[in-house]
């Protein structure tokens, strides 16, 4: 159920974003963790042929619909030319929660960011077969998520970088991230996308700056260890190596076993989906 324009009122002056294309099963529970502190809650679907709109509508959201032709690309759209409440959005995915935890450090903290900063970074606990695999998931890893739109531009179609012309802050408390809540299958064609689209970026051959590692904005941290990342030989095999024995996934029990099994396999994907593009380019069998 939606709220009156007198609650609302006493809510962080924030428009939570939800990101959505046939998300019936998980859009619900995106929904009410932002609704009741929000300003408002967008759903900005990409055509969704189930019931998502629907769900989100009866749970009070408003629904925006827009053609989609990339993560950066809509969420620009969502920054510089949809009309939305407030010029503060959080960004959220239809799999995503926000903790209570990091709604009472939005309230307390929120003024002061807003004075100062831009763009906020964020991080998530991935659950992963009911316990969080803390180790495993190479936590922490920083989102920006909480975006004062005339500040912030974002690149990228696939892991997004966000570039922001003001000072960038972080938060303390969590996300909570659910990436099979749909179900194995749906991750595995999900990474199977993502891994044709950074295989395509990589063998584009964009310039690497290895100075990145040592900035203080955590996005940009987080783009100069993947070029460094990206550059490893064998790095499916370095990958599962360093999140399950040097990061403690063995600790994650079962759960961390999998989840870094399965990082690796992206990561092999990337790497033979690779080969063929370039086997392809230069005329190869």
């Amino acid at each position: 159920m939606g709220f009156d324009a007198q609650e609302r009122a006493a809510n962080l002056p924030i428009t939570a974003v939800i990101l959505t294309k046939n998300e019936e099963e998980t859009v619900e529970g995106a929904i009410a963790s932002a609704q009741t502190d929000c300003a408002e809650v967008v759903v900005l679907d990409s055509f969704s042929t189930d019931r998502t709109v629907e769900r989100s509508q009866a749970c009070g959201a408003r629904v925006v619909q827009n053609v989609f032709e990339g993560y950066a690309s809509q969420r620009n759209f969502a920054l510089h030319e949809m009309k939305k409440a407030t010029d503060w959005v959080f960004f959220i995915d239809a799999d995503e929660r926000i903790s209570p935890e990091l709604i009472a450090e939005l309230r307390c903290n929120f003024a002061r960011l807003s004075a100062s900063a831009g763009l906020v970074y964020v991080r998530r606990k991935d659950i992963f077969e009911g316990r969080w695999i803390r180790r495993s998931s190479g936590y922490p890893t920083w989102f920006g998520r909480l975006c004062y739109a005339p500040s912030v531009q974002v690149q990228r179609e696939i892991n997004e970088e966000y570039h922001c012309t003001r000072a960038t802050a972080q938060l303390g408390e969590h996300l909570i991230h659910y990436p099979f809540a749909k179900g194995l299958s749906h991750w595995l064609d999900r990474h199977n996308r993502y891994s044709t689209a950074e295989a395509m970026t990589k063998a584009q051959g964009n310039a690497s700056d290895p100075q990145l590692i040592f900035s203080l904005d955590p996005g940009m941290r987080r783009k100069g260890l993947k070029q460094v990342y990206m550059g490893l030989p064998f790095r499916p095999l370095a990958g599962f190596l360093y999140l399950y024995i040097v990061r403690g996934g063995f600790l994650d029990g079962r759960p961390g076993l999998r989840y870094a099994m399965l990082r690796a396999f992206y990561e092999l994907m990337i790497s033979i989906k690779l080969d063929e593009i370039r086997t392809s380019k230069t005329g190869g069998a």
